[in-house]
């Protein structure tokens, strides 16, 4: 019997420390995940920001992109930065969204894991989107060729089906996902109330900014402090299992 009480000992202490390891792991990757929402934010401020104005446009017509090709010749530095930033800002808010549903563990989780579905699915879509938009007209403008010809493939490049099909799930998703994320986060109270509104009215609304110039910060600042506050709600959450769960497993009472 105290042979097997040893053993017992021995098992709990390596149970408790296998599952010390575990959460630690997994408390190291929601945090990681968390720091990715300000860095959203910052991104998404900021291609907004440096984008040249009048040029974040769909070019569905030649005649359409000969005007855009003549602002893109004067800024072509310019665009290649928005255009890459813009697709940085994607790939995190894709992030970004994984990161939230985390915060929806009860009620309201299937539709955090809808949100974050669509809103990987859009941000996704909206960076081929924004290479379309951006980088390609950077580079149309200054490739060696007339205006009427890079006017003509930048408009068939967004009148191809694949191109239609990316700008349609773009701006379905873009538009959705916020929603439906904000509608969970209100439903699991794992946030304020307010903080959810405020996630989702300031997200539509920075995801409808054009390219107005630095002004679009001053519009852009209530979603970036929302994201600040819900990352802070990830960092705090993820120590929260700690207490209860990395206690060491209770000893057996011996009978002899």
């Amino acid at each position: 019997m105290i042979a097997a009480h040893h053993v017992t000992k021995r098992y709990g202490t390596a149970v408790a420390e296998n599952s010390m390891g575990n959460h630690k792991s997994v408390r190291a990757r929601q945090r990681i995940l968390a720091i990715f929402l300000p860095i959203t934010a910052v991104l998404y401020i900021s291609c907004e920001a440096l984008d040249p104005r009048g040029t974040d446009k769909v070019v569905t017509t030649t005649s359409a992109g000969v005007k855009l090709l003549a602002i893109a010749a004067q800024h072509p530095t310019q665009l290649y930065v928005a255009g890459a930033l813009s697709v940085l800002a994607l790939g995190a808010l894709a992030v970004s969204y994984a990161a939230l549903a985390l915060l929806v563990t009860r009620r309201g989780w299937v539709l955090a894991t809808v949100g974050a579905l669509v809103g990987g699915i859009g941000a996704f879509c909206g960076a081929i989107v924004n290479v379309l938009v951006g980088i390609n007209l950077a580079a149309a403008a200054t490739a060696h060729t007339s205006p009427d010809a890079a006017a003509r493939f930048l408009a068939t490049s967004f009148n191809s089906g694949a191109g239609q099909l990316f700008t349609y799930l773009y701006f379905i998703s873009e538009y959705t996902a916020p929603v439906v994320m904000g509608y969970a986060l209100w439903r699991s109270r794992a946030v304020p109330r307010w903080l959810a509104v405020l996630f989702a009215a300031g997200l539509e609304l920075a995801e409808g900014m054009g390219s107005y110039g630095p002004i679009v910060v001053l519009f852009m600042l209530p979603w970036a402090v929302a994201m600040a506050l819900l990352a802070a709600r990830i960092w705090q959450s993820a120590a929260r299992p700690a207490a209860r769960d990395l206690q060491p497993a209770p000893e057996p009472v011996s009978g002899s």
